[in-house]
């Protein structure tokens, strides 16, 4: 499937009048079992991309590079729309415009660009800052300057309802609509009120990064233009208690027919197409 019919489609999603909870990825075969499971988009986190590629946390060592080829990997593994969380864009607004150059080419259907001021600075690691609106506003416009495929879908993304407040939020919702972005992705909102401040203020789809006990309904959160809903990164974190569990086991002596929980060999050929590869064999090498 071309790179832009999946844009299509994610573009149907934040057009549609229902909201969606992506599914996290973050390789291939993540993405074929989401894909196979019947999630509409996927979500390939800035913090998976760093667990995943580098084994570090997330404050910000992972390349624009790295990233990209993170995503291609999992893009041409199959058709699901990916949403890629590009963090600041790796710099200043022309860093930006690179990213979004580089994401588009990896097949990303969405991507998102914050306004927190990272990597942290000198004396400032652990404090939550925001890049002047005027910086913010030109970061978006470069990232809608680099894209070249009008079906990818920008987001602005901003940390300013838990490090602002409400009426910070509503003014950088309002500049970065301005700007042109497609939707807006919102970090720390908690409650109604200030989903409701921001859904009023602007008229672009929303996304939102957690589920709070207080947001936590599939309706009123399509009531309120909320399109993507995302639900933390658990498939990741599951991964690695389950390789750490099978390691241990098989490292205590548990002899391997006895571990539980093993994907079974059908799954497995189903998810590497397996099927697929027999079939080229014998047209292609004669077997």
């Amino acid at each position: 499937m071309h790179w832009t019919t999946r844009r299509e489609r994610f573009r149907a999603v934040i057009a549609g009048g229902r909201c969606v909870h992506p599914a996290s990825v973050h390789d291939p075969i993540s993405a074929r079992i989401a894909e196979d499971l019947g999630f509409e988009i996927g979500m390939f986190a800035g913090s998976i991309a760093s667990m995943t590629v580098l084994g570090a946390p997330d404050l910000i060592v992972l390349t624009l590079s790295e990233l990209a080829e993170q995503a291609l990997r999992i893009n041409r593994a199959g058709n699901l729309p990916i949403l890629v969380d590009a963090d600041h864009g790796y710099g200043n607004a022309l860093n930006v415009k690179r990213t979004v150059e580089e994401l588009e080419n990896a097949g990303v259907a969405a991507l998102t660009i914050e306004d927190t001021a990272l990597p942290a600075s000198y004396g400032k690691a652990g404090q939550g800052q925001l890049i002047p609106i005027e910086e913010g506003v030109g970061k978006m416009r470069a990232a809608l300057a680099g894209r070249q495929d009008p079906a990818l879908v920008i987001a602005a993304r901003t940390s300013a309802m838990q490090i602002a407040g409400v009426e910070e939020t509503v003014a950088r919702a309002r500049s970065y609509a301005a700007a042109g972005v497609d939707a807006l992705f919102l970090v720390g909102v908690e409650t109604r009120e200030q989903l409701e401040a921001v859904a009023g203020a602007v008229e672009l789809p929303l996304m939102i990064g957690r589920m709070t006990r207080a947001l936590n309904d599939i309706d009123y959160l399509s009531a309120k233009r909320v399109r993507v809903a995302l639900q933390g990164h658990l498939p990741f974190m599951a991964a690695i208690r389950a390789i750490h569990d099978v390691l241990k086991s098989l490292r205590e002596g548990q002899p391997p027919r006895e571990i539980a929980g093993v994907a079974p060999e059908e799954m497995v050929k189903r998810l590497t197409r397996d099927e697929d590869y027999r079939r080229w064999l014998r047209d292609f090498l004669g077997n």
